[in-house]
């Protein structure tokens, strides 16, 4: 008897958990368009969710990266190091070129630097505007500078022995170059210009001076390191030449500013400065090579000999050096109207 109740009981409390778990389903079942709007809600609320806190760790991040890059080219004076590299790098190895310090505009980004500067030439006796320069860093790293110049007659972007205007008297390059007398004689007398020597001698700076007169000026001099007046082949390097002003320069800011030393003394000092950032310096300047490691010690031990000279004066007084026996090549720069 126990045993039928309690079978009969079980059936009862069975058969009663059936019909409630049947009404809940009935009365909480969720339409299927009403599901997939709930699923729809829900992946829009976590992508939101996603989002913001994506918005959050970016705004974190960025016054970080932009603190850090700053705090990166300011410490030990990275910034002013490398806009030292890129403003002396230029008096010595693009000739008659010079640049005002108060007019270099610098834009640091995520650990990225850009400089921009404008370049002169002093034609006659006014500095013109010979175009403008950017230099990109990534870090310390330079990529090679966008130019754009201002210039009728502007040298190659990737100088070197070949393609520049000064010609060693032993080398192999100028031997076979001719002059640009005939255009200077066609050129109008009331016109200044800027004209590239280059010399059957070495001379010492100073002669130079004395050799083309007091009607002209001397504005830049190429100095001979020993690798000049041989091949690429015999010298292994493709290299541009390089030099120095030879005026003190009083009007445009300049490292050539004469008040602490010369400016042989300071071509040399700038010399050993890029040569502690030779790569940088070879990106920055229109050289191939500038293998001042091996250039510099042959300076140090010959002197400082010359083998070429940019010039500028009246074309008329120009015209005059073409008697000059110690002249063996010479190119036409930029002309300007009298000044």
């Amino acid at each position: 008897m126990d045993k039928e109740q309690n079978h009969h009981d079980e059936e009862l409390y069975q058969s009663f958990l059936n019909e409630s778990m049947q009404d809940y389903e009935k009365s909480h079942k969720v339409p299927e368009t009403k599901q997939k709007r709930l699923l729809k809600a829900g992946r829009n609320h976590a992508l939101q969710t996603n989002i913001m806190i994506s918005l959050a760790v970016l705004l974190l991040i960025v016054p970080i990266l932009t603190l850090s890059s700053y705090l990166y080219y300011a410490i030990g004076g990275k910034a002013n190091h490398l806009i030292d590299i890129a403003t002396k790098t230029i008096y010595v190895t693009e000739p008659n070129m010079s640049l005002e310090e108060m007019e270099v505009e610098e834009n640091i980004g995520f650990f990225t630097m850009e400089l921009y500067f404008d370049v002169f030439k002093r034609i006659g006796k006014e500095d013109y505007k010979a175009g403008e320069y950017s230099v990109s860093f990534a870090l310390d790293k330079p990529n090679f500078p966008e130019r754009d110049m201002k210039l009728e007659r502007p040298l190659p972007i990737r100088g070197d022995m070949e393609t520049n205007k000064l010609f060693h008297p032993g080398g192999p390059f100028g031997k076979t170059v001719g002059s640009d007398w005939d255009i200077l004689d066609h050129l109008p007398d009331g016109t200044v210009g800027e004209i590239y020597l280059s010399l059957n001698q070495l001379m010492k700076p100073r002669e130079i001076e004395k050799q083309l007169g007091e009607n002209v000026e001397v504005r830049w001099v190429a100095v001979y390191t020993g690798i000049e007046d041989k091949s690429l082949y015999d010298s292994g390097y493709s290299v541009a030449p390089i030099g120095y002003p030879l005026q003190v320069d009083t009007t445009t800011w300049s490292p050539f500013n004469g008040r602490q030393t010369s400016n042989e003394e300071l071509f040399l000092d700038i010399l050993y400065f890029l040569a502690k950032d030779e790569k940088t310096a070879e990106r920055i300047s229109q050289a191939r090579s500038l293998v001042l490691k091996e250039r510099i010690p042959f300076i140090e031990e010959n002197g400082i000999q010359v083998y070429g000279a940019v010039v500028t004066g009246p074309t008329p007084e120009l015209r005059k050096l073409k008697e000059n026996k110690r002249i063996s090549v010479m190119k036409v720069g930029e002309v300007k109207l009298w000044n």
